[in-house]
């Protein structure tokens, strides 16, 4: 056999036994006479001694194994002399007696250690190599234990796990589809499905009441660094249920989590609505885990003769705790920071809340004490603190001092990542206005149930219309979404007509949904976790890729295996497909 244990298994009480095992040599180190060697596989490190007055021939091969060997040894586990308490196998060593070459290997590009020598570019070209160090490797485990405590949870409330299509059918709404050619059928294409939506409405239709699914999904978009053009879902789908319901399931699957993984108890899940959500924060997925709330300011900000302010449809600021005693030169970075084409502010007003009850500000000449009390008291702003305003048109600047809070948030070490603050937001809009296309779109997407008490709203002012539908925003970062799905036909043909469909363009797209409300469509609805983004978050960090075992680049690249890439000939000819030069 190539092991009898791991290299992370022996302990003080296994003195003398007689061991074999395997694994990557991770340095080596020679004193002496004496040859230490480290060798690493998955569950820990051991290190290994060849004693040149023992064996002359042993000790020679040891020294000369390189980084990253495999090796296959056998040996005596013996008491280390010099322990090392930073391992779990720290007591002891393996006192080698045959060591085997498994594999030779090149020297790496770099470094196999926590700290590495390598940037991401190189890291992820050779990710087989990444995975090997810890923060990779433990990432990976911990997915591996959110997954199967995912599956623990919603297998123990009767939930099913069903499989859905990979290969389906285009459809316009939301990101662009990845397509897939038909070989079979001649210019004709599949899509890859961007959520199984769809099809766990269908599955809802069939009667098996609860499902779920751990599953990929694929959306054609433009990449920041913490999407992918695949990502992971736990989709899940319940009859007979109303938004109340599917709150408190996932909620609980949420705690259980947090239990489980970190011991920690949650005592609440607030909710907060969609509007109440940016008008304080600027955004539909607040960071809750500090203050810094939006405080408006058009009426006590736009009487006196500072054009800027009274020429904005808002004027809004946000109270930095303790932060009266910044010096100019910290808060014209700040300013320069939200000037950023990233951010987009074309200014920033301060005020200071002196110690002494007093206000200094950048606007002094416009705005007496007595002003700028209003502002302190808007902003709820104590002595010691410093307000920082911004104005302009609403949305744009309540998203550009939601970008300096989190800022700020980061700065001021006030996002630490091992507390957890959920909240669900709720009442969405149902629609959302397009200026491109000049038409109202599906906030989240076209099957989703409006408030039945904002119905009438549907013809006179579609953009009021509230929907059944929910958020769980865990630290700052959308986790999960959903909603109460329309079960009823016409209903949902009331839906595409105020989307723009014609029923022949509704019946194309998705006769297959509304035929099977025909037959006997249950209430139902539903949520979706964004798996990476979930595990992530829960173990301390919030970018994605390192949660995932081969990610993409920003571009949508994978570097390791070079794809996407070009395909011959003789395969376009087969799937009828002719190339066109892209546009300069």
């Amino acid at each position: 056999m190539h092991r009898t244990h791991t290299c992370g298994e022996l302990r003080i009480e296994d003195l003398g036994k007689t061991v074999t095992l395997s694994g990557w040599v991770q340095k080596s180190r020679d004193l002496g006479g004496m040859t230490f060697i480290d060798v690493r596989d998955r569950y820990g490190i051991t290190q290994l001694t060849f004693n040149s007055e023992d064996d002359e021939t042993l000790r020679s091969n040891a020294r000369d194994l390189g980084r990253e060997y495999v090796i296959k040894v056998t040996g005596t586990v013996i008491e280390r002399s010099s322990k090392n308490p930073k391992l779990p196998t720290g007591d002891i060593e393996i006192k080698v007696s045959n060591l085997e070459i498994l594999n030779e290997s090149k020297l790496p590009p770099f470094t196999i250690e926590d700290e590495t020598d390598g940037g991401e570019d190189i890291r992820m070209k050779y990710r087989y190599l990444d995975i090997r160090r810890n923060p990779v490797k433990n990432s990976l485990l911990f997915r591996h234990k959110v997954t199967q405590e995912v599956r623990n949870y919603l297998s123990g409330l009767d939930f099913c796990e069903i499989e859905t299509p990979y290969l389906i059918k285009s459809t316009p709404e939301g990101a662009r589809d990845f397509i897939v050619p038909s070989r079979m059928n001649p210019g004709q294409f599949y899509a890859l499905p961007q959520s199984p939506q769809t099809f766990k409405q269908l599955l809802m239709v069939g009667g098996m009441d609860k499902y779920f699914q751990i599953v990929k999904c694929f959306r054609d978009e433009d990449l920041r660094a913490d999407r992918q053009p695949e990502f992971t879902q736990i989709d899940c789908e319940m009859s007979f249920v109303e938004q109340e319901d599917i709150l408190n399931v996932f909620e609980g699957m949420t705690r259980h989590l947090l239990k489980t993984i970190h011991g920690i108890e949650v005592a609440e899940f607030p909710r907060m609505t969609f509007d109440e959500a940016m008008r304080t924060y600027g955004n539909d997925k607040p960071d809750i885990r500090f203050g810094m709330k939006f405080g408006e300011l058009n009426d006590v900000a736009q009487h006196k003769d500072f054009a800027i302010f009274n020429n904005a449809e808002l004027v809004v600021g946000i109270a930095v705790p303790g932060a009266a005693s910044y010096t100019r030169k910290q808060i014209d970075e700040l300013v320069d920071w939200v000037k950023r084409p990233q951010v987009g502010a074309s200014g920033m007003v301060y005020v200071k809340c002196e110690p002494d009850g007093t206000f200094k500000s950048s606007v002094d000449k416009f705005y007496d004490q007595a002003d700028l009390a209003k502002w302190a008291e808007a902003t709820g702003a104590k002595a010691g603190d410093l307000i920082l305003i911004l104005s302009g048109p609403a949305n744009k600047t309540r998203a550009q001092l939601s970008a300096l809070r989190m800022e700020l948030g980061n700065r001021m070490g006030l996002r630490k990542p091992d507390e957890f603050a959920p909240l669900w937001v709720i009442d969405f809009p149902l629609l959302e206005w397009d200026e491109e296309t000049e038409r109202f779109h599906a906030m989240h997407h076209p099957f989703t149930s409006p408030k039945i008490e904002d119905m009438p709203l549907l013809d006179s002012d579609p953009g009021k219309v509230r929907a059944n539908a929910y958020d769980l925003v865990l630290n700052g970062n959308e986790i999960g979404g959903g909603s109460i799905r329309i079960h009823d036909k016409d209903m949902q043909a009331l839906m595409f007509k105020h989307l723009g469909f014609t029923p022949e363009q509704a019946q194309d797209q998705f006769g297959f949904l509304m035929n099977a409300f025909q037959y006997g469509a249950p209430p139902h609805g539903g949520l979706a976790f964004g798996l990476d983004r979930l595990t992530a978050i829960l173990g301390g960090q919030e970018t994605i890729r390192d949660f995932i075992a081969f990610p993409k680049n920003n571009s949508g690249r994978d570097v390791m295996i070079d794809a996407p890439a070009e395909i011959a000939k003789e395969q376009l000819d087969e799937l009828s497909i002719s190339l066109i030069e892209p546009k300069k």
